[in-house]
């Protein structure tokens, strides 16, 4: 795909017309025009401002590509991995778990991942058989990746919960409320103190920004996506730190390291 049908694609896909790009852009229609046809490339300045007005890096406007991708949106279907945390609870008996499994399908029912039709479910459960591939079998952090979102995202309260009182405490650390920008760094500056207070909530959190990070490209905006990776480095080493000082996470903090920071470089890349 040449930088041209890059620019016709995205600004099709924005709904918008040749003489809109032009007008927000300061150009002439016919520049626009002409760059979609390929006969003249825009100039860095012109394709910095392109990558802003259509909320993309500039690489995904000039990398020609060599082929086509047929992206995946998840890569476990979500009722399997369900299935595979139930019958996990059923066999090591944890009572806090299998509560929040149905509490937490029910408590989603009908969200999906922002810009997909991926269910919203997807998402704890991923963190669940996260926790569970590290050979992390904690009845307490099992429960609170499946409910980490509901008192947020589904007007559920903490008394609400099926579950003990570990796992509401644990649920209602990783929980805030929505925040305005000019307040957003002190909220955020204490609500990540709480968490490092608590290894098991810096365990989730950590867990939780992972399959954040991976899957941001679906509906993020670019701006969005600077941000995520700015809080990122600016709070997670320190919840990495917490739990490499607990011997029973110390592979999961090796683990949960080597991705985060991966995924950043990769989208620091591409940005």
């Amino acid at each position: 795909m040449s930088i041209g049908t890059s620019i016709k694609q995205l600004r099709e896909e924005r709904k918008y017309t040749q003489e809109q790009v032009a007008d927000k852009l300061g150009v002439t229609f016919q520049a626009v025009s002409s760059w979609e046809r390929d006969e003249y490339k825009p100039d860095t300045d012109k394709l910095i401002r392109l990558a802003e007005l259509f909320d993309v890096s500039v690489s995904a406007i000039v990398e020609e590509k060599r082929g086509v991708f047929k992206t995946r949106q998840t890569i476990y279907n979500w009722e399997h991995m369900k299935t595979y945390v139930k019958t996990t609870a059923k066999n090591l008996k944890l009572k806090n778990t299998l509560k929040a499994v149905d509490f937490a399908v029910e408590a989603h029912k009908g969200q999906t991942r922002k810009k997909s039709d991926v269910p919203y479910i997807y998402h704890p459960l991923n963190l669940a058989c996260h926790a569970l591939s590290m050979g992390i079998k904690d009845d307490d952090v099992i429960a609170a990746c499946l409910l980490h979102d509901v008192v947020e995202d589904c007007s559920k309260k903490l008394e609400d919960l099926p579950v003990d009182d570990a796992v509401k405490e644990l649920v209602g650390l990783l929980s805030h409320e929505k925040t305005a920008s000019e307040d957003r760094d002190s909220v955020m500056k204490a609500y990540y103190k709480a968490i490092a207070d608590n290894p098991k909530a810096a365990l989730i959190k950590c867990m939780d920004r992972c399959n954040n990070i991976t899957t941001m490209a679906w509906g993020l905006s670019r701006e969005r996506i600077f941000r995520m990776i700015k809080e990122t480095e600016k709070y997670f080493p320190a919840l990495l730190d917490v739990l490499k000082a607990q011997p029973e996470y110390n592979d999961a903090a090796w683990l949960l390291r080597y991705q985060i920071e991966s995924m950043l470089e990769i989208y620091k890349r591409l940005m």
